[in-house]
């Protein structure tokens, strides 16, 4: 469990380096906002699309070495992003990453399920901890490793990817293994439900108020994580590094929240975490625009704990809906954040450009009430397992 959450949390630094990298490409290549926009969509959306497929032929033949293959495709992305010298060469490079990322997601979550025995909550979460952390050094990245290198630095992170390939052939080949010894019992591993019997009618609402959750989240963590950094700057004249650090504590706490979720949600179940996750930001991302500086800490920190809580928990979620799908479902749900967050971006950068810095902060400020439509979710109910007797 804990391999293949530092392997995530490998993988999704390097992806964080594409978001940490806009001030630097602002400055350094003069691009725009809009433009800004679609290196993020061109990461996320391949990343998005490809995930569900990559799960959906795994779920019919697991694949232990497109792991570390898949990370092979990041360091080649790495390396063309930190020489790339126009404008589409970087395009290229961010696609060559997101696939890697694309590869790597749902093999990694079928390997946190093997591991898991009966805790799918703290395994989904030291997971998806994993890769949040990642995703939370992306201002720290920005401020300590490409603002003083400029583009040239993303080359640093080429030793990371080679260290996540060199880690997950030591993962794939206990993976394979695993595989090996379901063969020989002719017995796979089930994933229990606890969500119930559901129609298929049922199944597909339940899915689609899942998704439509994922597409709030991220559309608000896209909006924090990758423009803010723009408000901090024009709103409170802060330095890059200033602000980066203050992004780096929502996405701090975020990865807190995730790894807090799982667990929280063996004990008081699913739709009770998701729901928490929903409610509490919501006045919280109303006043953010609006508050002095000393209070914007504080806000990112609460927002991103409570607003992450659900981030593992909605993937144990999809795959209990479809148990037998468990690629399929991490593809999909993981894969739609990233997917909606390349949406976001384009988005977001559009109306920065268009309408302003300032108005945009505010329209986003509501994208956490779309996220209301998880009060409808069926209740799931507490998993025990019966031991058979001797």
């Amino acid at each position: 469990m804990f391999a293949i959450g530092g392997c995530h949390l490998l993988n999704d630094t390097l992806q964080a380096v594409i978001p940490a990298m806009f001030p630097v490409l602002e400055a350094e290549r003069g691009l725009t906002f809009t433009q800004l926009g679609f290196i993020f969509f061109a990461l996320n959306m391949v990343a998005s699309v490809l995930q569900p497929v990559v799960g959906y032929f795994s779920d019919k033949r697991p694949m232990p070495y497109a792991l570390p293959i898949g990370m092979t495709f990041s360091l080649v992305g790495m390396a063309g992003l930190a020489i790339a010298p126009s404008y589409w060469l970087i395009l290229l490079s961010v696609i060559i990453l997101g696939f890697g990322s694309a590869v790597f997601h749902p093999e990694g979550s079928r390997v946190s399920f093997l591991a898991a025995g009966n805790k799918r909550g703290l395994s989904q979460s030291i997971y998806q901890v994993g890769g949040n952390t990642g995703q939370a050094l992306a201002p720290l990245i920005s401020a300590f490793v490409l603002v003083p290198l400029g583009q040239k630095g993303a080359a640093v992170f080429i030793i990371v990817a080679a260290v996540g390939i060199v880690l997950l052939s030591r993962i794939s080949a206990w993976y394979k293994q695993q595989l090996e010894l379901e063969k020989q019992n002719n017995r796979k591993k089930v994933l229990l439900s606890s969500i119930g019997e559901l129609t298929k009618r049922q199944i597909t609402i339940a899915l689609t108020l899942i998704l439509t959750i994922i597409f709030a989240r991220s559309f608000y963590v896209t909006n924090v994580t990758s423009f803010y950094i723009f408000y901090l700057l024009d709103e409170y004249g802060l330095k890059i590094a200033q602000g980066q650090l203050l992004i780096f504590l929502f996405m701090a706490l975020g990865a807190a929240g995730t790894f807090f979720g799982g667990p929280m949600a063996d004990r008081i179940g699913r739709k009770n975490v998701i729901v928490l996750s929903l409610l509490v930001p919501l006045p919280l991302c109303l006043l953010l625009p609006y508050v002095s500086l000393w209070a914007v800490g504080p806000l990112l920190a609460a927002i991103g704990f409570f607003i992450m809580l659900s981030f593992s928990v909605t993937v144990i979620y999809a795959q209990e809906l479809v148990p037998s799908k468990i690629g399929t479902m991490a593809g999909l749900t993981v894969g739609l954040a990233f997917g909606m967050g390349a949406i976001g971006a384009v988005v977001i950068g559009r109306l920065m450009d268009v309408i302003g810095i300032f108005p945009t902060m505010v329209i986003a400020s509501f994208l956490p009430f779309i996220g209301l439509v998880g009060l409808m979710l069926p209740k799931d109910q507490k998993i025990t397992v019966t031991k058979p007797s001797s």
